[in-house]
């Protein structure tokens, strides 16, 4: 328990902060998922869509601090080497 008002506060920014980072989170792995499973397929064109989805979700969630700048750039770069490979 928060002894002070100011602890209380961020205690519950934090509360807060975490539900829409896990949100951020959540929405980019679903995404991934329906990209990998459009590659496994052999479907380019619909898995080239989803990844430009990916890349945008990626890109607003590294914005927003969900997750790490580079770690964003890491997936965008193995989505698209996925993605170039499918025949």
């Amino acid at each position: 328990m928060a002894n002070t008002k100011s602890a209380a506060k961020r205690a519950r920014q934090s509360i807060v902060r975490t539900q829409r980072n896990r949100a951020i989170v959540s929405g980019v792995k679903n995404q991934q998922k329906r990209v990998r499973a459009a590659i496994a397929g052999g479907k380019k064109d619909v898995a080239l869509t989803e990844a430009v989805k990916l890349t945008s979700i990626l890109d607003k969630a590294a914005k927003r601090g969900a997750i790490h700048s580079n770690a964003a750039s890491r997936q965008k770069s193995r989505i698209a080497k996925a993605v170039a490979s499918v025949a």
